[in-house]
């Protein structure tokens, strides 16, 4: 069967995944319900500054990291 050209594989933290295509970084983080205020991005290996996340566009094939901040101290 034919990809859907509707549809990208991606890897998101070592996971596979299929993802809508034509989305940016920013929809990612929507759809994954991610703030992105709280997330740093991975995508194949450089760092996605926030300020580009809305122009940034998920690809076929991406590797995508996700690291969570976690708030804490002594």
């Amino acid at each position: 069967m034919p990809p859907n050209p509707s549809e990208l594989q991606i890897t998101l933290n070592g996971e596979p995944r299929t993802v809508p295509a034509g989305g940016s970084i920013a929809d990612l983080l929507v759809s994954l319900h991610v703030a992105r205020e709280t997330v740093a991005v991975e995508r194949n290996r450089d760092v996605v500054r926030r300020s580009d996340h809305a122009t940034t566009p998920v690809q076929d094939g991406d590797v995508i990291e996700l690291v969570q901040f976690v708030g804490g101290g002594l």
